[in-house]
């Protein structure tokens, strides 16, 4: 057996409070890495067309309230 079917089997046996907490800390865990992907792209200056396309828009009066 893998140490992954292992990991499968260890949570499908997890009480529901168990296993909720452990989708929270896996979701934690996602969003603070997606934080730190987004932070080194925009230091690194690969979202900066971004930038450039809302300078645009709103030099053409394109931009849409939310």
């Amino acid at each position: 057996m893998t140490k992954i079917e292992e990991l499968e089997m260890a949570i499908t046996s997890l009480p529901e409070e168990d296993y909720s907490q452990l989708r929270r800390w896996f979701l934690e865990r996602d969003w603070e890495k997606w934080d730190r992907e987004i932070e080194a792209d925009a230091e690194s200056g690969k979202l900066d067309f971004l930038l450039q396309e809302a300078a645009e828009a709103k030099k053409n009066n394109q931009l849409k309230d939310l």
